[in-house]
């Protein structure tokens, strides 16, 4: 009777013991400056590796909630984190900064953060600390591929509708053993082109792009798409656990459409040239083509612009004048550009050029028009000529 009743209690504390092995926690960090910050930590239901996941900006950590959880039971521990400003963790809330401060506070404070919650990540026992993956989504995109690029122990990305910069797009370039998973959908527009574009640019044979027709921003996908937790899971088991920093060739690769494709011959040296040519010798064929979309390639002029290279940065958006003729916007963006390059006549003549479109314009929204007009109003009356 006493002999049975032990190997009850044995039993009993057994499950307990799993049990709360297996139970997530929430996790008290303190970044650089002291801010307080909050994280989800997930153990692993053995020892194994690490991955980080992080939030689009819209939303806060629990949103990888389900993810964690099944990612723990195969053996994968988890850390969830809020930036700063953003649920749980100090700082002035994200969403009510200017947006100049809401820059500084991405580039200059949460990088210093993340990696923060990388280390807590890193010294938890069972944690294997040479293999790390890290997924972001949205704006969690760039920071994970940033997060790669400052930690060589990361062996795998998953990366949801989303985008990186100039940096971190030459990273994924440069990084022919860093396999990536990417996903994102139609109805989703911008993200599904940014995605696809990093997918064209990732130099890893194992990489994956996952397309639906419907799905939404981010993990805003999962409910719409659950089988798609599932895959992110086989993908990190693949990538960290079965062959650490490896995935098979996809036998079935994607067609990216060619106006993303072509993308990634802009971003290359010499690249706006070569499309400028392509460019014109599409129009001998089509009058109205125009070869890639407007928004990204106006966001990679400034990319340039950002950088002190603006040259390359005028080259880019005389590009995208010559493929939107009609965009006030365009011609606003190279107007900035030529501003900054000190060529004030042109400067002049293309913030002139939007004011001008602007009655015309049909196709931005009525925000757009005004953040637009406001700017080239503001260069002509910098470079001494108001509109007329």
């Amino acid at each position: 009777m006493k002999r049975g009743y032990f190997c009850v209690l044995v039993l009993v504390a057994l499950i307990f013991a799993s049990t709360s092995f297996a139970a997530e926690r929430v996790v008290d960090l303190t970044a650089t400056d002291g801010t307080k910050l909050k994280a989800t930590f997930f153990p692993g239901a053995k020892p194994g590796p690490g991955v980080l996941l992080l939030h689009q900006c819209n939303r806060q950590r629990k949103v990888w909630d389900g993810l964690a959880q099944q990612l723990a039971s195969a053996g994968i521990n988890v850390l969830t984190l809020d930036y700063r400003g953003y649920g749980e963790s100090g700082g002035d809330r994200f969403d009510k900064l200017p947006p100049q401060e809401a820059a500084r506070v991405q580039n200059e404070k949460w990088p210093g953060d993340i990696d923060v919650a990388f280390a807590y990540l890193e010294s938890q026992a069972g944690v294997k600390r040479d293999i790390i993956g890290v997924g972001g989504a949205s704006c969690g995109v760039q920071n994970s591929v940033q997060t790669a690029r400052r930690h060589p122990e990361v062996k795998s990305l998953v990366l949801l509708s989303g985008s990186s910069n100039m940096d971190g797009r030459n990273f994924l370039r440069d990084s022919a053993n860093l396999p990536v998973f990417l996903a994102a959908a139609d109805d989703d527009q911008l993200s599904m082109q940014t995605i696809e574009w990093l997918y064209t640019i990732d130099a890893n044979p194992g990489k994956k792009l996952v397309h639906y027709a419907k799905g939404g921003h981010g993990a805003d996908m999962f409910p719409v798409h659950p089988e798609l937790l599932g895959l992110i899971v086989d993908w990190y088991v693949t990538t960290l656990v079965k062959t650490p920093g490896h995935a098979p060739a996809d036998p079935n690769p994607p067609t990216v459409p060619a106006d993303v494709q072509i993308l990634n011959a802009i971003d290359q040296p010499g690249g706006p040239a070569k499309v400028t040519s392509q460019l014109e010798e599409a129009r001998r064929r089509d009058p109205n083509a125009t070869l890639f979309p407007e928004g990204l390639v106006n966001v990679m002029g400034y990319e340039h612009l950002q950088s002190g290279d603006a040259k390359t940065a005028i080259d880019i958006l005389k590009l995208n004048a010559a493929a939107y003729p009609n965009s006030p916007n365009v011609y606003d963006s190279l107007s900035d550009a030529y501003l900054a390059d000190g060529q004030k006549d042109l400067a002049r003549q293309n913030a002139q050029k939007a004011l001008d479109l602007l009655p015309s314009d049909t196709k931005d929204p009525e925000q757009l028009r005004n953040n637009i007009k406001q700017s080239a109003e503001q260069k002509l009356k910098q470079l001494g000529e108001a509109k007329n």
